[in-house]
């Protein structure tokens, strides 16, 4: 391919309040293209794989940060491999930190905000503590179900994919989550992926299977420890495998968990050239790629939803270490837990979802939409609920409350401590979040009884505050990323 990739440079807490907003290189249009007669406006499309993974798209502007002089504690994380918490590894500057990004079908609902949230807390933590973090989101903006949402709307498939990465952005900046330095989408990638396809296929990793259709597919054997970042047995990897995307009945494979790579181009989908093939990336191996280019062989955090442990990142780890002969990819494999909306999960198909657009638009403050989600711990599965977003709104109003009253600086050093260590503790927010209450409770004399309506107390920007109000502003602005 004869494409040299060129590292992006990693920020410090310092360089990234002091950065302008992010970069300002917006998706192009689509060029006009001979339409397929399919309804979906799905375009054939062949395109030669191009040298884009310096600048890639751009992400959202950067929060401003507050300064802390408080210590920061170690950040530990559990662990899903090893399953147990563990503390994240810091010794390799800048940290390495890749978050699996949306399939930008749909609007963001608050399943994506969730786990965004939760990373965005790892991600504070350790700029807090003084690291520089290099933090790398994908998008996957060549996929099946983006075609299929594009065939069922009758739009093309990449305009749905541009408008809603444009919808997942104003999202992500209204709740105030840091972006990535490198927003990467999977047709700015494709050419990296055909080189490891490549490796895996010179590794004797990978094999072409026979037929109509020469997809490629990465062979489990390739590794001697497949299964150790799920820890699941091969039963509940079938059943996962079959429900989450996956093809075990697939003539021509050796094994039925065995995961496309390389999908050979059909009439009717876009396809890139190859030396093997035209065609178009497998969904795992393009977080193999995007992270492995960017973060190197091993890295520290793997972060995304818990219904990605299996296959998504197992196949992702299995694929980079059968290509680059590393033992493992990430130190910490991170899953954040699923949301549910007055007890039923959210799901497209039952029409339950939550977006935060609509949220916003209704009028409710995005810290509050923050502090519902960390009210409940980011490895659990949580409940949503009007009476849950009520409640946030309520403790934003008791907390503003406070900061204007406080006057004591030894119990705003204290909580920030206190916040700080619970935050390390696998980002304990319900600790922390009720360590803020209780500080705020005693600062303005009133008892767990009393309700504070969140339409009485405005945001303390601009008021006059004391050093302590000013302290714990600070905090829970850095650690919770929450604007009082």
């Amino acid at each position: 391919m004869g494409c040299a990739w060129l590292p992006a440079t990693p920020i410090s807490t310092a360089q990234y309040r002091a950065s302008d907003t992010s970069r300002k290189h917006p998706n192009p249009k689509p060029s006009p293209k001979q339409r397929s007669p399919r309804a979906a406006r799905v375009l054939a499309i062949t395109v030669q794989p191009q040298c884009n993974t310096v600048v890639g798209m751009h992400s959202w502007p950067k929060p401003e940060i507050a300064t802390l002089d408080i210590t920061i504690p170690p950040l530990r994380l559990y662990d899903s491999a090893d399953q147990r918490i563990k503390e994240v590894e810091t010794d390799q500057q800048p940290v390495g930190v890749y978050v699996c990004g949306i399939t930008p079908y749909d609007s963001t609902h608050l399943g994506h905000a969730a786990t965004y949230l939760s990373f965005d807390l790892a991600i504070r933590h350790l700029l807090a503590a003084g690291h520089q973090v290099h933090y790398v989101q994908n998008i996957t903006d060549v996929d099946d179900p983006l075609f299929e949402r594009a065939e069922r709307d009758g739009v093309d498939w990449r305009e749905l994919g541009t408008s809603q990465i444009d919808l997942f952005r104003s999202d992500m900046e209204a709740l105030s989550v840091i972006p990535p330095q490198d927003y990467i989408g999977a047709m700015e990638s494709v050419d990296e992926v055909v080189r490891m396809v490549q490796q895996l296929l010179d590794a004797g990793a990978a094999y072409i299977t026979e037929g109509e259709y020469a997809d490629i597919y990465a062979s489990i054997q390739a590794t001697d420890h497949f299964g150790y970042e799920s820890n699941y047995d091969r039963a509940t990897m079938e059943t996962f495998f079959a429900e989450r995307g996956g093809d075990p009945e697939r003539p021509g494979k050796r094994d039925p968990l065995d995961a496309l790579i390389w999908r050979a181009a059909r009439e009717g989908e876009p396809s890139w050239d190859a030396p093997f093939g035209a065609g178009r990336p497998g969904w795992h191996v393009e977080c193999s790629a995007i992270a492995t280019n960017r973060l190197g062989r091993h890295f520290a955090i793997q972060g995304g939803g818990a219904d990605l442990k299996f296959p998504h990142h197992e196949f992702s780890a299995a694929h980079a270490e059968a290509a680059l002969g590393c033992p493992r990819m990430a130190g910490h494999y991170a899953h954040a837990g699923m949301i549910a909306l007055d007890g039923v999960k959210m799901s497209k198909s039952l029409g339950n979802l939550v977006f935060v657009s609509k949220l916003t638009a209704a009028g409710h403050d995005p810290a509050a939409i923050r502090l519902g989600v960390f009210a409940g711990h980011y490895r659990a599965d949580r409940d949503w609920s009007d009476s849950v977003l009520e409640e946030a709104e309520h403790r934003l109003a008791l907390w503003r409350a406070a900061c204007v009253k406080a006057e004591s600086e030894q119990a705003a050093v204290a909580l920030c401590q206190q916040v700080a260590q619970a935050l390390a503790d696998d980002l304990n927010t319900p600790r922390a979040l009720e360590l803020i209450d209780a500080w705020a409770r005693t600062t303005l004399g009133v008892d767990s009884s009393e309700v504070f309506d969140q339409h009485n107390a405005t945001s303390v920007g601009g008021s006059d505050l004391s050093v302590a109000g000013n302290k714990v502003v600070a905090c829970v602005d850095a650690l919770l990323g929450i604007k009082l």
